[in-house]
């Protein structure tokens, strides 16, 4: 029997409730026979994961209490078998590698026409994962490049320690006494750290290194 035949379990998930009845108007143009679930926060998501057998999460990138990127793997550890398709209106180019990369199954832009949302449904029924034509090509640069997949994996060894010392919030006197090395040391490689990864200030740098590190 495949998926299309018996009921599936969806998990919307979408700080906007106008964006997960779109899906839902779209579930039912597509005739499927199915459950839907919604959650409005990351802690609602997980709620919903373990109280309810969910088969597909279509969820949001960004939710007022955080970065769904940092439950991928709980939501993954609690429930092996789901899969998980981000909807979100962040840039394709830029963030939908990470996503896989943490875990989930595919990546679908908002700006996507609605038979593209409804492809997309499908292959997760069908196949398990949707990857883009856009994804596709960027998965595939990334072999050659691995720090499209993570923008972290550009800095040396040295400068990854100390982007690690400003981001837990020590000044530049604070490292250079720490590591032992001169103040204008620091500052010449904060600059080097700044330009490899194209951020400008250590909010900037926190954020990659919550997202990646």
């Amino acid at each position: 029997m495949s998926q299309l035949d018996k009921s599936i379990t969806f998990l919307l998930a979408d700080d906007h409730s106008l964006i997960r009845h779109g899906i839902v108007f779209l579930l039912e143009d597509m005739d499927l026979e199915c459950e839907i679930i919604h959650a409005s926060t990351l802690n609602k998501v997980l709620e919903a994961v373990k109280a309810n057998p969910v088969d597909i999460a279509i969820i949001d990138a960004h939710f007022p209490d955080g970065n769904s990127l940092s439950i991928l793997s709980e939501i993954k550890t609690i429930r092996p078998e789901i899969k998980i398709l981000i909807f979100s209106g962040i840039d394709e180019n830029t963030q939908s590698l990470k996503f896989i990369n943490a875990g989930a199954n595919g990546f679908l832009s908002k700006l996507s026409e609605e038979e593209d949302v409804k492809k997309a449904i499908l292959k997760m029924i069908d196949e398990g994962e949707y990857i883009s034509p856009t994804t596709q090509a960027l998965l595939v640069n990334s072999f050659r490049n691995r720090k499209l997949i993570n923008p972290l994996f550009s800095l040396t060894e040295r400068e990854l320690e100390i982007a690690e010392m400003y981001a837990e919030g020590l000044g530049n006197l604070e490292i250079a006494n720490k590591l032992d090395i001169k103040q204008n040391t620091v500052s010449t490689l904060k600059k080097r750290i700044f330009d490899k990864l194209h951020i400008e200030n250590i909010v900037e740098l926190v954020e990659l290194m919550k997202d990646h590190y």
